[in-house]
């Protein structure tokens, strides 16, 4: 801090914040009355090491570290798109085993809060201006996919290919440790195949989060604007996926994000493949003593029913 900013920021008081299944968080308060946060990617506390260390953990180019962080945080402030304003990062490595960013306080609460606001007209205006932030960043193209600095055209591997070896690895894992999806894993591996036939190739992409829920968006408390967190693994993808997924996570909100111009096909390929990847998650969670042991139970479970309701011919 004193690095950073300056003597006159002496800490008073370093609290961790809960949640966060890749990184560690902490709010830093000072005597002149400044607040921080400060990000901590140490990969022994993080829950999906495994796969990070296999480089088979998620559909884009890797989500996890300081530097994609880095990116991803310019990318999305140069583009207008709130997010928090990166201080300072440390990747160097030589005093820890891990990388470190000091990021920009926002006082306010998560999206999801405001589901129940007692005000209507509060919390149309608040969702109508995180649809409007979500249009521009989507509004971001290009010819091909990956990473926001990745400048290789030559992968002509198309987005539903990657996600779905990414949803064949997802089964793979629930099968081993839920039975239901033991039972049903040739009828939900068909069903996945079934799905990604019916899809034609595009060469265009949307910039996207990836993983965007209303838990994933802060709001600003004081001037009620949206700004997006846990930004490591945005990239340039179907714009499909990002938005099966904000279907899945806003439920009756959705109305609020919906558009209009979306593959139908790709649609219902990437909900069916969320639904994998989140019974899959919810065992690691549940397995590698994530904290909430009842909510990363009841992930796997829900979303264990979805996949099977839909494999089986019945409505997602």
């Amino acid at each position: 801090m004193h690095n950073v900013f300056g003597t006159g920021y002496l800490v008073t008081d370093i609290a961790r914040i809960h949640g966060g299944a890749q990184k560690v968080v902490y709010k830093i308060d000072c005597r002149n009355g400044f607040a921080c946060v400060l990000y901590v990617w140490d990969l022994s506390r993080n829950y999906f090491r495994e796969e990070i260390m296999n480089d088979s953990g998620s559909v884009f180019q890797g989500s996890y570290g300081g530097g994609l962080f880095a990116m991803n945080n310019r990318c999305f402030r140069q583009h207008g798109i709130r997010t928090p304003a990166l201080y300072d990062l440390n990747e160097g490595r030589d005093r820890h085993p891990f990388d470190f960013a000091l990021v920009e306080y926002i006082k306010g609460q998560k999206a999801e809060a405001y589901f129940q606001h007692e005000d209507p007209k509060v919390r149309d205006e608040l969702f109508h201006r995180v649809g409007s932030m979500l249009s521009n960043m989507h509004a971001i193209e290009r010819n091909h996919h990956g990473n926001a600095d990745s400048n290789d055209e030559s992968n002509d591997r198309p987005c539903f290919e990657v996600q779905r070896k990414h949803a064949e690895k997802a089964l793979a894992y629930a099968s081993e440790h839920m039975a239901g999806v033991r039972e049903n894993y040739s009828v939900l591996l068909d069903k996945l195949y079934e799905l990604e036939a019916g899809i034609e190739p595009r060469d265009r992409y949307s910039f996207i989060h990836g993983e965007l829920g209303p838990d994933h968006i802060l709001i600003d408390h004081e001037h009620m604007q949206p700004y997006l967190i846990d930004i490591e693994g945005a990239g340039f993808f179907d714009l499909e996926h990002e938005h099966s997924f904000l279907e899945l996570r806003f439920g009756d909100f959705y109305r609020y994000l919906r558009n209009t111009e979306l593959d139908d096909r790709r649609m219902i390929f990437y909900r069916y493949a969320h639904h994998l990847s989140l019974i899959s998650g919810g065992l690691k969670l549940l397995y590698r003593q994530f904290p909430d042991q009842q909510f990363a139970k009841s992930l796997a479970e829900y979303h264990a029913r979805r996949a099977i309701q839909m494999a089986s011919g019945g409505s997602s």
